[in-house]
């Protein structure tokens, strides 16, 4: 099966770089289309596996990547849990089928920043693309509802644990409600900064590079 790679350095900086990894001939090849017009963006490469996917996506480590998770040999979750700690700026968003929990959990705690349904249309998608290389984090209507209705379930409260201050769980618990940096400051009557300090500490804590990974972490500390 052929797999065409270009050389995603050689895109202008003011373009978006963008990678697929899809086994499903006709979907690749209509995603590599769309990007391939897509005004803005610089196709850089479509793969049909994992295997044949890794070394160049950490290569060339583009700005997005499409990713179906159910794939030959390795997952596609697999794919983004072992890329994301070495191409932190590239965002991985995963394309599929799967609408169940675990899955999208699953995929947000390996460091995926976006999931879509594989019905997504194409102004959708390249839309969602845009969104989340300007630091968003798109998601399909149905996925979203899921993520909200998991967050919004009745849990005990979220465990202290060593790892965070009493602060620290304060500005975790927020972002997971969904509030933006701007709203916890006001919240918290604190700094916008001081709210960028807590937020990177956190992160390094927990040993996660992104808003979703964080997140989801936070799901699993308040089980």
């Amino acid at each position: 099966m052929k797999t065409e790679t270009l050389n995603a350095n050689s895109a202008p900086s003011a373009t978006i770089t963008a990678m697929v990894v899809e086994d499903d001939t006709s979907i690749r090849n209509i995603l590599t289309t769309w990007l391939d017009e897509a005004d803005g963006f610089s196709f850089a490469g479509a793969f049909p596996d994992v295997e044949s996917a890794l070394p160049q996506i950490a290569r060339a480590k583009p700005d997005v990547v499409l990713v179906d998770i159910n794939l030959p040999g390795l997952s596609g979750i697999e794919c983004v849990r072992q890329l994301k700690p070495h191409t932190p700026g590239t965002q991985f968003v995963m394309l599929t089928v799967y609408e169940d929990s675990n899955h999208i959990f699953d995929a947000l705690s390996a460091g995926a920043t976006g999931y879509l349904v594989k019905t997504t249309s194409r102004e959708a998608l390249i839309g969602a693309l845009r969104e989340v290389h300007a630091g968003g984090s798109p998601m399909s209507g149905n996925i979203a509802r899921k993520v909200v209705q998991s967050l919004q379930q009745p849990k005990p409260a979220p465990r202290m644990t060593e790892q965070l201050s009493k602060r620290e769980n304060e500005v975790l618990a927020l972002l997971a409600q969904g509030y933006l940096y701007k709203e916890i400051a006001d919240a918290l009557g604190i700094g916008l900064e001081t709210v960028n300090t807590y937020i990177r500490r956190i992160y390094e804590k927990l040993h996660v590079h992104s808003r979703a990974q964080a997140v989801a972490r936070y799901t699993d500390l308040s089980r």
